[in-house]
């Protein structure tokens, strides 16, 4: 052995007693995420991979869709394990009980990063701040209600995204005595259908509503739909997302009136930096990084900058 090579095989040696690991590259990623049959997901997806692949051009990128089914995101964890990714993104169903499955990809020295809703043993989270967006949104609903009513939190998946949404709505309505929350815990399942029907339901069962928040913007497209079979009018509908359908629900005559939007892009491509950070050795400031969101109304949509502005 020549002394150049005696001198790496010491340092070498010495990055393993310090606990000091050799930077990694980004060469491949994988992400499982909630269901890509709604669109903010997509974007999500869409945004990781344009990240990734300015980082590295050749990098082998796969996303997978769980449908909200904890044992399939397990199998699709354990497939990028075997697929020898190095960066696993995972918007979790169930923050949890996904725990063990991240551990073993951790102990396969891959670096885990939740996006847009914990997960229990990520090195990371970058999310919407949930808690500010719910809170928007239920400040527009107070307001357009001048502070009495009847309101349905139409909750969702339980996850900490829809969790912290509600939480910032309730801590809102908590503040108006003359607001009665009707019902907070029926599942939409973040989706379109799932809206209609828990909509149809609270319809029936109440003869007047006169607010809904539901914790994201399918739903409330959904709600708008169950209030408009049963004849029902009178009632403001307020969201969380601002994606697609909410500016053409906000720009047409549904019941929608508002919805504290994200930016899916943004957090999956601040997600990915993270992770190639921590690949690099390079922890971020917090482990937990919080995007802010803004409201988006009838009054501002026509300039509202949506998800896939200016991007490809």
């Amino acid at each position: 052995m020549n002394r150049l090579s005696k001198i790496s095989a010491v340092f070498a040696a010495a990055c393993m007693l310090s606990g000091v690991a050799a930077a990694k590259e980004l060469n491949a990623v994988g992400i499982t995420l909630g269901t890509l049959g709604n669109p903010f997901f997509v974007a999500i997806s869409k945004g990781a991979e344009a990240k990734a692949r300015q980082i590295n051009p050749k990098v082998r990128f796969t996303s997978a869709s769980a449908d909200y089914d904890l044992n399939k995101q397990v199998s699709q964890i354990e497939n990028f394990v075997s697929a020898g990714v190095d960066l696993i993104l995972i918007n979790a169903v169930d923050p949890k009980a996904i725990a063990p499955a991240i551990e073993r990809a951790k102990k396969a020295g891959i670096v885990v990063v939740a996006v847009d809703a914990g997960a229990d043993g990520a090195e990371a989270v970058v999310s919407t701040d949930n808690v500010r967006a719910g809170e928007l949104a239920c400040e527009f609903l107070v307001k357009a209600l001048d502070g009495k009513g009847n309101v349905i939190i139409q909750n969702g998946p339980p996850v900490t995204a829809v969790t912290d949404r509600v939480a910032g709505c309730k801590n809102v309505l908590g503040k108006s005595k003359d607001i009665k929350i009707l019902s907070s815990d029926q599942d939409g399942k973040g989706t379109r259908e799932g809206g209609l029907n828990v909509m149809l339901a609270h319809l029936t069962r109440f003869p007047k509503i006169d607010g809904v928040f539901a914790i994201n913007d399918p739903q409330a497209v959904g709600s708008d739909l169950a209030a408009k079979q049963l004849g029902r009018k009178g009632i403001t509908i307020v969201s969380v997302d601002g994606a697609p359908d909410i500016e053409q629900a906000l720009q047409s005559d549904t019941l929608v009136q508002a919805s504290a939007s994200q930016d899916p892009w943004a957090m999956a491509q601040k997600a990915v930096e993270v992770g190639a950070g921590l690949l690099d050795g390079k922890k971020p400031a917090s482990p937990t990084v919080l995007l802010d969101p803004k409201l988006v109304t009838r009054e501002n949509v026509k300039s509202y900058q949506g998800w896939g502005a200016g991007r490809k």
